[in-house]
């Protein structure tokens, strides 16, 4: 069973934020993208995308274009979007169709979906061309919870070894089954940890959200992930039977069969290092964060509803994504503040509370990850 600590009894023995350099420094951001987004798995999208074999999207991952594509056999890859003869670009349209193969458009070097080259036109002028030896390289990927993780490491640990301590953890929401109804993307002029590091923690919540706490106490989290690269753990509805949206209603159908106390919490998690997770009992929203730079970072987030929501017209799935996009908003907005302020030649670290518990155990894993 697990152990829920509340946030405020967590200690941070005296941590303090970040140094100046590393929200500012074109070589800190080259490193992070060297030591942590080439190396860790990384949350790329939704398996649903990927619904029949043929079809593909494109991710730029670490500056890397990847083609995401089920193959004929139903397996999900993930190709590095290069051909193995000159080196040219394979896709270049964000997502559609592909028949049968991927052909280059310069010489007309062809792969099988799963990366196999099958076509090689004058293949008698190439001498001695071993066809096996010029597949597609590949990205590791799975599909988990019905999302999908590649991880560009040439020899990456193990998913299922990496993701130990949640694997199983999130079965009552049935993710799989989950539909995403809406989409939004914002471009965030601050840099990806200050986004992690609000995240992580309540304690601007009533200064900054007066919606929000009006129906969940920013005093309330108690957490049962406390410490490395996965943090995170549940907050009170206030409002009995109902959930975080403009009306304070539910929006959705319960995803999965909850009690009454499970249908009061909220339940919120950071997946290191670029995904977030917020756990409703009638819909889940899912944050994946891109650094574009040091100051700057993609965010793509998904509202995930019981796949009978949308004929339903009791129901409102945009109570509940207006609610949200209100409070990213104003997250987005306080980071970028924070962003202009860590510039000035005045910035030092401060010191955490005891209530930013969770953001200072996010530091502490980004800190080993960057030294590993």
């Amino acid at each position: 069973m697990a152990t829920f600590v509340p946030t405020a009894a967590l200690p941070t023995n005296g941590q303090r934020t970040l140094p100046r350099d590393a929200y500012l420094s074109d070589a800190v951001h080259a490193q992070e993208l060297e030591r942590i987004f080439r190396r860790r798995w990384l949350c790329v999208g939704r398996a649903a995308e990927l619904a029949r074999p043929g079809e593909y999207v494109l991710r730029e991952v670490a500056g890397e274009s990847l083609i995401l594509v089920r193959d004929r056999d139903g397996v999900a890859r993930a190709h590095f979007n290069v051909c193995r003869h000159r080196g040219t670009r394979l896709c270049t349209e964000a997502h559609g169709t592909l028949g049968a193969t991927i052909q280059c458009p310069y010489h007309a070097w062809t792969y099988a979906l799963d990366g196999r080259l099958v076509g090689v036109p004058s293949e008698d002028a190439l001498d001695g061309l071993d066809r096996a030896a010029f597949g597609l390289h590949q990205a590791a990927l799975v599909e988990w919870e019905g999302f999908l993780f590649v991880n560009l490491a040439e020899r990456p640990e193990p998913f299922e070894q990496a993701y130990a301590p949640l694997l199983g953890r999130w079965a009552a929401w049935n993710l799989p089954s989950l539909v995403a109804l809406r989409r939004i993307d914002y471009d965030v002029a601050a840099n990806w940890k200050l986004l992690f590091e609000n995240y992580s923690e309540c304690y601007h919540c009533s200064p900054l959200h007066p919606s929000l706490v009006r129906l969940s106490p920013s005093d309330s989290g108690e957490n049962d992930l406390v410490d490395g690269p996965f943090l995170g753990g549940f907050m009170v509805v206030s409002r009995a039977g109902g959930s975080l949206s403009l009306s304070g209603n539910t929006c959705g159908l319960p995803v999965g069969a909850f009690d009454a106390e499970a249908a009061q919490r909220v339940w919120y998690y950071s997946v290191f290092p670029n995904m977030l997770l917020s756990l409703h009992h009638d819909y889940v929203m899912v944050h994946t964060l891109w650094p574009a730079g040091p100051a700057r970072t993609r965010i793509t987030c998904e509202f995930l509803f019981h796949p009978d929501v949308a004929s339903r017209p009791d129901l409102d799935p945009d109570d509940g994504v207006a609610f949200w996009d209100r409070t990213n908003r104003e997250d987005w907005h306080v980071c970028e503040l924070t962003q202009q302020g860590v510039s000035s030649s005045r910035y030092v670290p401060g010191p955490y509370s005891r209530r930013e518990s969770l953001s200072a155990a996010w530091d502490r894993e980004y800190l080993r990850a960057m030294q590993g």
